[in-house]
Parts: C-alpha cells; sequence; structure tokens
C-alpha cells in the first residue's frame, strides 16, 4: 500500500543566495491509497515543487516524504525505487515522446523495469485501454498524431508502469473541451480500476470539485486548506481571496444568493445547483 506522509516538508531554491527563495514551507499531510486527490492554487504558489518531492525528483530543504512507510530519501536506493512506485506526469508530457512507433513509446517504461517481454506487451495493451489509444496505432509515429492522441500515449507511458500513486501536472492543458474531458475519463478509468492513489494538480476548479473526493489549497508557500470538495468550495470568499477561482455553480449560487435566494453553502456541481434550485421552486409553488 502506498499511503504518503509528508512531515514538515519545506524547500528553498539557491539558498543562501540573493536568488533564494521558499517554494514551500513545513507542509504536514498524510494521503490514504487509493485516494483522489486536487490540488489548487495560483501560479508559484508552490504546487509543482510539491509534487516532485513525492518522486524524489527534488530532495527537501527540510522535512521528510514517506511512501509506503518508507523514507523515500534515505538513501540513492530508495530514491530510485520510488519513482517505480509514484509516477510524474508533467505539462505537455507529449513533448517527451521520443521513440519511432507508439507502442515503443508506451512500452519504454516497462523494459525499463525489468520485465520480460510477454509482460510489457500486457502492460502497453493495458495502458492503450485505460487512455483509448487504439492499437491500430501502434506502429504509426506518435509525431504524426493530433495533440489528444498525444497526450494519451504520453499518459499511457506512465500507467504502464502500473505505479501506485499517480501525479498529474495540469494533465489537461492546451486541449479542447472534447479533449479534456477524454482524458479526464481515462484516469477516473484507471483510479476505479486499479485502486491507485492519483494526485492532480489543475487550475480548473470544476474539474476539481467533479473528479476529486480531497481538495489541497496551497497559498504563498503553504497548505492553507484540507478537506472534502463541500469542505473547501463552501468557503469561496477565501478561495477568492487568495486569487483562486471557483467552480461555476459555486460562483452562480454565490451570485443567487445576493439575489435572495437561500441556497446551501456547499454547492459546487451543476448537480447540486440544479437540485437545490429545483426545491426552491417546488417549496414556493406549494
Amino acid at each position: 500500500m502506498s499511503e504518503i506522509r509528508v512531515e514538515h516538508l519545506s524547500h528553498i531554491y539557491s539558498q543562501d543566495t540573493p536568488f533564494e527563495k521558499t517554494a514551500i514551507e513545513d507542509i504536514n499531510v498524510t494521503i490514504p491509497h487509493g485516494q483522489f486527490v486536487g490540488l489548487i492554487g495560483h501560479t508559484g504558489s508552490g504546487k509543482s515543487t510539491f509534487i516532485q518531492h513525492l518522486n524524489a525528483l527534488l530532495t527537501p530543504t527540510d522535512g521528510k516524504i514517506y511512501v509506503g512507510g518508507k523514507d523515500i530519501n534515505a538513501d540513492k536506493k530508495s530514491r530510485r525505487d520510488v519513482k517505480w512506485e509514484v509516477s510524474l506526469v508533467f505539462q505537455y508530457p507529449e513533448y517527451q515522446l521520443f521513440e519511432e512507433t507508439v507502442y515503443a513509446d508506451i512500452a519504454f517504461g516497462p523494459k525499463n523495469m525489468g520485465l520480460s517481454e510477454k509482460e510489457v506487451d500486457e502492460r502497453v495493451r493495458e495502458a492503450a485501454s485505460f487512455t483509448g489509444v487504439d492499437e491500430e496505432l501502434f506502429q504509426k509515429s506518435p509525431l504524426e498524431l493530433s495533440g489528444g492522441q498525444k497526450r494519451r500515449i504520453a499518459i499511457a507511458g506512465v500507467m504502464a508502469m502500473r505505479p501506485g500513486v499517480l501525479v498529474l501536472d495540469e494533465p489537461t492543458a492546451g486541449l479542447d473541451p472534447a479533449g479534456c474531458s477524454q482524458i479526464l475519463d481515462n484516469i477516473k478509468k484507471y483510479r476505479e480500476l486499479t485502486g491507485a492513489t492519483v494526485i492532480i494538480v489543475s487550475h480548473n476548479m470544476d474539474d476539481a470539485a467533479r473528479l476529486a473526493e480531497r481538495i489541497l489549497v496551497f497559498d504563498h508557500s503553504r497548505l492553507v486548506m484540507d478537506g472534502t470538495p463541500e469542505e473547501v468550495f463552501s468557503k469561496p470568499e477565501e478561495l477568492i481571496e487568495i486569487g483562486l477561482s471557483v467552480p461555476r455553480p459555486t460562483a452562480i449560487a454565490m451570485e443567487l444568493r445576493k439575489r435572495g435566494l437561500q441556497l446551501p453553502d456547499s454547492i459546487y456541481t451543476h448537480e447540486q445547483l440544479k437540485e437545490a434550485v429545483l426545491k426552491l421552486r417546488e417549496a414556493k409553488n406549494a
């Protein structure tokens, strides 16, 4: 089981130089195995620095990170091993495609894990299925495909390693609405079928509200909110004050309250907004 435990994590870039900058400061959080977590915060709030510590891409200035009870920075072997357990998908991962064929790109990670040819093939086909990559594309060059297809191939390459923790930094950045929906459905499917922990950094509050069961909010290097979507988005004024938007249903509900409608504070999905408005209408007609 891949529980993540972060204790007093801090990271300072260019420490002891004129360019010193504190990126994250005294972060304490535990993420149980299998949880779907959304990370939100304005640009420069510390989100990306935080997730790069989860698979030892960055070394903490201070603090500890445990995955499955093991200190991931204990030694070189620990730092290497955690990369198979916690996989990070950067923004625009399609820019990292480099193999001659789609199949080879998806197979790259499993091959480097030392798996047999049969196991590699099984994982490639499984990951392609998760991400909606048609096997007819396997022998094509990934560079010939559309942006959305490239993104799915890149994510499939990470899923093929079957990480216990899948971390994605703005996985829908730059995609059209249809492409965004497909990618998020693929990620949701992967989590449901594997039971993996999924952590998504997103600027899209609607996506975070719809998918995540827990929201972490970063502001000026610190973790300032941690709760369910209902708990976090019931404080829209606080989110707006730190420079964040809120889900569209939350914004609409705020405006309706200003106009005198008695709506619940915890509206963050279209379904909740519709239900609340219908209840008011029924009460008025009763």
